[in-house]
């Protein structure tokens, strides 16, 4: 058996898996918009669904994105250094189920179409919007890296419904 020195204790005590719960369970009630989050490039072609996206600034336009390390996408990410940050419409509830599991990567692009912008990131053919980013500073978030991605290129595909998570389930808005 391996350890990873770097990864966090787990810690069994039951007032911390409480409150771990507790935690999960309030933040079950902050709504969030979906993304698929996709990389290419020499690290391979990577993607995971995250609700933990947002804006820092219009100058120069930047995104926060959240990646767990024990993602299947956080090696290849950090490697390559690029995603590009799609935003799914109320449609793609199905392809969100497929990049936040145990799917392997050829069974997740199959799910849809795809095509590479300026840094070679996938973006989805069908987004309501694709924001190709080059990351330029990582934090530490604990048992995530929180990414600080400069916005290259912005493509709008399509306009519709807003695919949202609030409740551990999927809605439109």
């Amino acid at each position: 058996m391996s350890v990873n020195a770097s990864a966090p204790a787990l810690d069994v005590n039951p007032e911390v898996v409480d409150a771990r719960m507790n935690f999960r369970n309030a933040m079950s009630r902050l709504g969030a918009a979906v993304h698929i989050v996709t990389t290419d490039g020499p690290g391979g072609r990577a993607g995971f669904a995250a609700t933990a996206v947002c804006s820092v600034s219009d100058s120069p336009p930047t995104l926060l994105v959240c990646l767990n390390r024990t993602s299947s996408a956080y090696l290849p990410l950090k490697e390559n250094g690029v995603l590009c940050v799609n935003v799914l419409s109320a449609d793609h509830a199905d392809l969100s189920q497929l990049f936040g599991g145990k799917t392997p990567v050829d069974e997740r692009f199959a799910g849809a179409t795809w095509a590479p912008l300026t840094t070679g990131s996938p973006a989805l053919e069908d987004a309501l919007v694709c924001f190709d980013c080059r990351v330029v500073s990582v934090a530490d978030g604990h048992t995530h890296d929180i990414l600080i991605c400069e916005v290259l290129t912005t493509v709008q595909p399509k306009a519709g419904q807003s695919l949202i998570y609030l409740d551990r389930k999927y809605h439109a808005l």
